[in-house]
Formats: C-alpha cells, structure tokens, sequence
C-alpha cells in the first residue's frame, strides 16, 4: 500500500504560519482551515513550525503535508456519525532546530497574515537566556518575536504587513499575554523602537477559546487505511463537537471568509461568557460527575452518562444547580448542556475517569466552588448535588478507589485527616471543617458558608451508610 502523498503540486499561498503540529491542531485548526479553503476560498496555505525542536519524529513533508482527519461522535440528533477527510492546507513543516534559515524566510512572505499557535499552557513564558543571535532561541516567544522583528525590518515597518496571532494556548487572555511576551523580548534585545510601535499598531493579538476532544492515532487505523487505500502515520480522530471562538476586530469576519462557512467559528468582542459557559457546564460537569461515578463502580465517562441514576445526577446538576448559577441566557446555556450531554455519551471516546480525578481539588475549586456559591447567594440554600459532589471528592481522596495524583501537601493532609476519623479521633463534620477552611484551595475560608460543613459531613455519612447510589437517592 502507497503513502499518502500528493497528485498534484503544491498551490496555496502561505497565509498562515502555525506554532505546534500535535495532534489537536491537526484534528481543530487544520481541519477548519481545509473546510474553509473549500466551502469559501479561504485559499490559505499553512507552514507548521514545531516550537520546541529538535525531535527525531519525521515531519509532515513525508507526505507532502497531507493527514486525514477522522471525525467521529454523535450528531445534534443523537445519531452516531464517522467521516473522513484528507487535509491539505498545510504545505511544509519546519524544525526551526535545524532549519533555522527557512524558519526566519518565512518572515518575508507577502502575503502571510495569521499565526496561530497551540504550545502547551507552558509555551507562553519568558525568559532571560533567551538572546536575539540564537540560532534558535529555546522559547516560543523568542522565536516568535524574531520573526515577526524580522518581518518588520523586512518591509520597513509597513503596516500592511502585519498579522493577527491567534495564541489557542489554554491560560486566561491567551492574546494579551503573548503580546507581553514578544514585547518582552524586543525590550531584553534593545530592539529599534519603532519595532514595539509596530507590534502596537499593526498586529493585533486576538484572545481564543478552543473546544475540541482529539484523541490522536485511531486504534482501527489499519481498516480506515484499507478502506482509503493508502497509508497515513498522522492519521488523527477527532471527536464531532468543536468551538472556535475569537476575541477580535469584526473585520476578521470577513478576512477569514467566515460567512458562508457554516463552521462553529465565533467572533465576538468578549470572550468571557463562553469561558465561563464552558469552565461551569463542560469542565464543571465532568467535575462533578467523576468522583460520584467512581465511587458508585463505573469506569468511563460514557458508562456514567448511560448509567440511569448517574447520568441523571449529572443532568439534574446541570439543569437545576449549575446553569441557574450562571450569569448568562438560559436557552445558550441549556442547548449547550445538551450539547456536553451528547458529547459525553460519544460512543468512540472511552475517557476513564480516573484519568479526569488528576488534580481534583484545584478543578473543583475553578469549576465548582462558584457555582455552588453563586447558587447559595441567588437561592438561600445549598445545592444538595453539588455538595454531594464536594462529599464525593473528598471520599475518593480516602485513596482506596483510585490512584490518586495532587500536589503533595493535599494528599498529605487527606492521608492524616482519613487516620484520624477512621480511629474515631476526628468527627465527619470536623473533617469537612478542616478541608473547607484550606484557603490556599478556595481562596477563602468556606465554613463562613452557613450550613455547608454539616451538609457535607451528612453527605460523607449517607455514602459510608449506604455507598454511592444510596446516597444519590437521598438528593
């Protein structure tokens, strides 16, 4: 069987240059890239650039750019879809480790006009090892702001010839704070001034949400390669859902052809709501759904949803404890927790959840705690499933139902907090006052919430009485 290579030459202009070439790029950017050259005529090209190089792995070169993307889930009805499509926007890849000299080539491009990047929460930092003669520097942000200086020397400063940076690094104000970053270095280097003048006035750093599961390499690779008639090591499976959405100027609307597109790409002017639409009912769901799962014997996500007094705790938090607590239109909401819903069940994922519990406590106090106390403040009571779910975590971190990973200290505390109510010396309330007074956790110290120690202490009672499903029908 050949490789999958190209029939026809390379065509596209390069109007994007893309930091990253994992496979959630390939299965999120790329394949919306494609879309778009195809339903619009985007006519975009993409040279990937690997941000940290170095690596043995072949590049994309090998098969002239190309990889199919596998796009499997269940639709808005409910039904089980799988498609495949071959991508063929990107047109090279560079290791700027050992090419070095067609990585800063690609600042005198014409008409490059976006770089978007995806180098893990880390990638956007700063250093000062970093020199501008660094062949190349080890950073990110190094590396990108000697091409973009090298681009602004280039063209003489032209204003014309700026670009949109569209950072999809998962940190807050991913935008605001790559443009620190490339600021930084120009001021470390001592570069011209007119160069921070330039990134001021003719780049703009957009902020963005992505949301896409891509779980890489499919296992049944080998059928779909029989079924295309080729082989493909970048083969990349995505799952159905996807969002893409942009803090920008409307005219990217139009620079982007998105009209017509009939793509899940959002361009607003703030992009909190969708942060918090997604960090309460997404993050928060699967927050709240995973020790409550465990601890009642299931394994996946999907066996939770499909569960009939699990998945319904979990559609009850959403509809009743989680979307009141959010300060946003209902109806969005509740069509997104419809959407969550759907992609839960997708049967092609198997995500086990105790590979989610990584880290419990610091997602529980970014994804639950505000909803539980936004509830409390709006209604004058406490949310019983989400204080179950805060009964639930701290039970797993009894740590005899999974392996449990957090930072030191918490494992610690749990560990002498469970001895002691296990030798009688320490009530169940007083183990729930101990956690909820953790400040370095919440931010604040949480028995000033009326009732919730003894709320929880009752929770952690009715699971040790009457394990996880007795306790379930108690809310």
């Amino acid at each position: 069987m050949q490789a999958l290579r190209r029939g026809a030459p390379f065509d596209l202009p390069i109007k994007i240059l893309q930091f990253g070439q994992g496979n959630f790029m390939r299965g999120f950017f790329d394949w919306q890239v494609d879309l778009l050259n195809e339903r619009t005529g985007l006519n975009a090209g993409v040279v990937v650039v690997r941000p940290r190089g170095g690596s043995a792995s072949p590049l994309l070169d090998v098969q002239d750019g190309l990889f199919t993307t596998v796009v499997r889930g269940l639709d808005e009805d409910g039904q089980a879809v799988s498609t495949c499509r071959t991508i063929s926007c990107v047109q090279r890849e560079i290791d700027p480790a050992t090419m070095y000299g067609d990585y800063l080539a690609l600042a005198s491009l014409p008409e490059l006009r976006f770089i978007v990047s995806n180098t893990t929460e880390a990638g956007i930092a700063t250093n000062d090892g970093d020199a501008f003669d660094d062949a190349p520097p080890s950073s990110f942000p190094a590396k990108l702001a000697r091409l973009l200086f090298d681009r602004y020397a280039y063209f003489d400063g032209d204003r014309t010839k700026g670009v949109v940076l569209l950072p999809c690094e998962l940190i807050e104000q991913n935008g605001p704070a790559l443009k620190a970053a490339v600021l930084y270095f120009a001021s470390l280097w001592q570069l011209d001034a007119g160069f921070a003048a330039w990134i001021e006035s003719a780049c703009v750093f957009c902020s963005t949400l992505v949301d896409r599961i891509v779980t890489g390499y499919p296992q049944d690779a080998a059928a779909i390669e029989a079924e295309r008639g080729y082989r493909d090591q970048f083969m990349v499976a995505a799952e159905y859902y996807y969002l893409f959405v942009i803090e920008g100027p409307a005219a990217l609307a139009d620079e982007l052809k998105l009209a017509g597109a009939d793509l899940n790409i959002v361009l607003v002017d703030d992009i909190t709501p969708y942060k918090k639409r997604k960090v309460g009912i997404l993050n928060g769901g699967h927050t709240a759904l995973v020790p409550v799962a465990l601890l009642a014997g299931l394994e996946t996500v999907g066996d939770a949803v499909n569960d009939a007094q699990v998945g319904g705790y979990l559609a009850d938090t959403l509809a009743q404890e989680i979307i009141p607590a959010l300060p946003l239109p209902q109806d969005e909401l509740q069509q997104f927790a419809r959407d969550v819903l759907l992609r839960f069940r997708n049967p092609y994922i198997q995500h086990r959840l105790a590979s989610i519990a990584l880290n419990s406590w610091s997602k529980f106090a970014a994804r639950i705690a505000p909803q539980l106390l936004r509830y409390v403040e709006l209604h004058g009571r406490l949310p019983q499933r989400l204080v179950l779910a805060l009964a639930a975590t701290m039970r797993l971190y009894r740590g005899d139902v999974i392996a449990l990973s957090d930072d030191a200290a918490t494992l610690a505390w749990f560990s002498r907090a469970w001895a002691d109510a296990d030798a009688g010396s320490l009530t169940l309330e007083q183990l729930a006052q101990g956690w909820l007074a953790q400040e370095a956790v919440w931010g604040r110290d949480l028995n000033a919430v009326p009732g919730l120690a003894h709320a929880v202490a009752t929770a952690l009672q009715d699971i040790a009485s009457q394990g996880m499903r007795g306790a379930l029908q108690a809310v």
